[in-house]
């Protein structure tokens, strides 16, 4: 909770003045009775018709000002909540991006969004009602207690036995449903990574006929749910009956001993109604106070589920080097091993040097762990054994931002943002002229993709939709071309190319001086001019070589090699 109240200090003033505004308002509340009291007992006992017209404007007035310390109280909780908020969302955000892929990973896409989302504006909400609502409903309470008791003690007992049984109802009641919510919340987790991946794989799931077994795999984890949601609310929802009932018979005791005392002489009418108009502040406020307290347990939760994510600390580290060692290996794997999150090994013991400039060919079959090896190079992962070397120095040693100008990544998912044409070709150089853009579009092939839809101002939708698989995947190649990075990494990203927009792509690629350039594929066609092909199974290195090499002496890269070119020689 420390690490999120920080982000109030820059409204520390709005979060005084709104409680405090708050206070006056119940002070001046508190008053009315009073000032009703006079006008019965004095006012209209008396008969004095203007004194009751002074005291009738002088409860107007009361409200008027109290109607101001609203509106100031109002302005300030809400500024102060909307900009905590936006410093919390700002700040989460900004931490989300320092984590690693294996913590991304570890916390779950969904989780993620519920947190920025959901979660913040549950916290937003009960923040507000806070500020305005907390310290003004306890004064009111107690205030309305102490005002009793300088009216008539013996009714003051009433009070003072009232308010310790409400708070005993509303608070147990929270501590009750608090653990209760946040288990909600992980439902609510849990129904939009299920929503999220309907979403995402529509098209899948109305090809293979699944839409009733999805429906029902939603319903049963909704109906958890829901279910998780009554049995709080139940407990909930027990709040106000139960405060009502102890005020009204409270109210009713009050009556009946306010009029014995009326009779005896000890009481006023006066006094009588401005009891009754004390306790029913206290039950209004004593409502108000239990759904707040409901609001706040929500809060509370929600803001225990954000720190959890700021609690997590990001597992990479970054040294402070910039530059490698001159006359080195551009990538130098050295027994490099990498699990996920502790499981089993997807690649084992891999050692190989690509020397700058060389053109290295990363081939095997589905699961072997070649996007894995490639999610090593350029820091995506971090390997749990082995040592990686970039340009003669541990990979570990240098900055992020070292990492992401010497490395260009096409990874296998061609992802384009909203915007333009050129607002995406900029990612990695955002002082990237059109000339240089232009230059990087015609490598990649994409020069008439960009002139179909209008050259560089050409609209992008969100995720590219508007392009097909592989226009998208030229572009994603041209923006990493435009930061000119000295390792290029195109992992499996000609995967929707023909076979000659294929061989295109990689002749004009190998035309790149000094760039070293490794290429992920399932095609052997696409590995076999590489200056070194890597041949992985089961997360091992069987074979190193060139293309000619390996079909003389590698069974697993002649199988795939011959399997492909028998099938094309077949069409």
């Amino acid at each position: 909770m420390k690490r999120l109240l920080k982000h109030l200090k820059k409204y520390t003033l709005e979060s005084i003045l709104a409680p405090l505004f708050k206070l006056f308002e119940a002070a001046l509340e508190l008053i009315v009775p009073l000032v009703v009291a006079v006008i019965i007992d004095d006012a209209i006992g008396g008969g004095d018709k203007g004194y009751a017209v002074i005291l009738s404007l002088v409860l107007v007035l009361l409200g008027l000002i109290g109607l101001g310390f609203s509106v100031v109280a109002q302005y300030c909780a809400a500024k102060a909540s909307v900009g905590f908020i936006t410093s919390v969302r700002t700040s989460l955000f900004s931490h989300l991006q320092t984590l690693s892929y294996s913590d991304v990973d570890r916390i779950g896409t969904s989780t993620m969004i519920t947190r920025m989302t959901t979660d913040a504006n549950i916290l937003q909400t009960g923040l507000n009602l806070s500020l305005r609502l907390l310290s003004r409903s306890p004064i009111v309470v107690f205030g309305a207690m102490i005002m009793a008791f300088t009216i008539d003690s013996y009714a003051g007992c009433i009070f003072a036995a009232a308010i310790p049984l409400l708070s005993v109802i509303v608070f147990g009641i929270m501590i009750i449903t608090m653990p209760m919510y946040k288990r909600v919340q992980g439902g609510v987790d849990k129904i939009l990574g299920r929503t999220r991946e309907n979403l995402a794989g529509v098209r899948v799931i109305r090809a293979f006929g699944k839409e009733d077994d999805e429906f029902e795999r939603f319903k049963e984890e909704n109906s958890l749910l829901t279910k998780q949601q009554k049995r709080v609310g139940h407990i909930s929802a027990l709040m106000n009956p139960l405060t009502y009932a102890i005020i009204n018979l409270a109210l009713i005791l009050l009556i009946d001993v306010g009029a014995l005392r009326v009779n005896s002489g000890n009481l006023t009418q006066g006094e009588v109604i401005a009891l009754y108009n004390y306790m029913s502040q206290i039950l209004i406020e004593l409502i108000k106070l239990a759904n707040l307290i409901i609001t706040i347990t929500k809060a509370l939760a929600s803001a225990s589920r954000i720190s959890s994510v700021f609690d997590i600390t990001p597992t990479q580290a970054f040294g402070d080097r910039t530059k490698g060692v001159d006359n080195t290996p551009a990538v130098d794997f050295n027994n490099v091993s990498l699990s996920y999150n502790g499981g089993e090994n997807s690649i084992s013991g891999i050692s190989f040097k690509a020397e700058q400039g060389e053109t290295v060919g990363i081939i095997g079959g589905t699961g072997s762990g070649k996007s894995t090896l490639v999610n090593l190079i350029s820091r995506f992962y971090d390997a749990t054994d082995g040592e990686i070397y970039l340009f003669g120095a541990p990979i570990k040693e240098y900055t992020k931002s070292a990492l992401t100008s010497k490395i260009g990544v096409v990874p296998q998912k061609a992802v384009l943002f909203s915007g333009t044409i050129r607002d995406n070709m900029r990612w990695g150089n955002p002082d990237a002229k059109d000339e240089e853009i232009m230059a990087a579009l015609k490598i990649a092939q994409a020069e008439g993709v960009a002139r179909d839809k209008g050259g560089l101002d050409g609209k992008v939708e969100a995720g590219g939709k508007n392009f097909s698989g592989g226009q998208r995947q030229r572009l994603t190649i041209a923006r990493a071309l435009v930061s000119d990075p000295d390792i290029l990494i195109l992992d499996d990203s000609a995967s929707a190319l023909d076979f000659a927009t294929d061989a295109a792509l990689r002749a004009a690629i190998k035309e790149l001086k000094n760039k070293t350039v490794f290429i992920v594929s399932q095609r052997a066609s696409s590995v076999m001019y590489a200056d070194k092909i890597i041949v992985l199974d089961d997360g091992e290195c069987v074979d190193i070589g060139t293309h000619e090499e390996l079909i003389a002496r590698s069974p697993i890269y002649k199988e795939i090699y011959e399997s492909q070119y028998k099938k094309e020689a077949a069409v």
